[in-house]
């Protein structure tokens, strides 16, 4: 039996989403496979939609696991989550297909950056959004969005150590909101680059602060070259938000329009 979870979690306290064999303690996936183990009365291995890095949280991480334990859907939420730190949390479980592959059967993935634009820095989201003081220009990173939109190399966006096959990616849809003193910047592609959005999100403040026009991007995009996009911004702010799935597995789309 074939089993997906929708994962939320906090990560500011761990290094990533897959286990090491050093500071094995401190990732996501220790804490699940652990859990899920425990429920499912023997070793189990997740396996994850996105493997976020240290610091990144997720308001939907997908995971799927084989068991032949046969409990009640509640059952296996709150077993879990007994188990877990109180900044993991299982939300919902859905029975799929053997075919089903968290990763691979994945058709789109968007992710958020959370920006907090004001003076000075808040307290309480030292470690779950960015704070840039400088005034942003939403209208001028809005107009950059048609160089981004599309299926083109992003090699200008890609930091050493990717392991992607091919630069190539499919961005499907980026947009900004404003709500209060608070930026959101979604983007949805197929697949994504190593720190692809945070290279990203670091263009596009260069645009809306005023140190570079919108061209900027798609100077960027044709120059194929990281060294020209300038600096990437920290993972506190970014957030794995939704994976979407063929409909034959029924695994619902997470709405972002009531998550401000």
């Amino acid at each position: 039996m074939r089993i997906a979870l929708s994962i939320e979690y906090n990560g500011s306290a761990y290094f990533g989403w897959q286990k090491q064999k050093i500071n094995k303690t401190k990732t996501i996936q220790y804490h699940i496979d652990k859990a899920v183990s425990r429920i499912a009365n023997n070793e189990i291995s997740t396996v994850c939609a996105g493997r976020t890095d240290t610091g990144v949280h997720a308001f939907s991480q997908i995971v799927h696991f084989d068991s032949s334990c046969d409990r009640e859907n509640y059952k296996w939420i709150q077993g879990i989550n007994s188990f877990l730190p109180s900044d993991i949390l299982v939300k919902k479980i859905y029975h799929v297909d053997n075919d089903f592959h968290a990763r691979y059967s994945a058709v789109d993935r968007t992710y958020r950056y959370i920006i907090l634009n004001q003076t000075h820095p808040s307290t309480y989201f030292l470690t779950t959004a960015l704070h840039y003081s400088d005034k942003i220009n939403i209208s001028k990173i809005k107009s950059s969005f048609r160089y981004l939109r599309g299926k083109k190399d992003y090699s200008s966006f890609q930091s050493s150590g990717c392991s992607a096959k091919s630069p190539i990616k499919h961005i499907k849809s980026i947009k900004i909101i404003k709500h209060n003193n608070f930026i959101y910047i979604d983007i949805t592609a197929n697949s994504f680059l190593y720190h692809m959005v945070r290279n990203i999100v670091g263009a596009l403040l260069d645009v809306g602060s005023l140190k570079k026009n919108p061209d900027f991007i798609h100077e960027l995009i044709e120059a194929h070259d990281r060294k020209k996009c300038g600096k990437m911004v920290s993972p506190s702010g970014l957030y794995l938000m939704s994976i979407s799935y063929p409909k034959k597995y029924n695994i619902p789309n997470s709405d972002l329009s009531n998550i401000i």
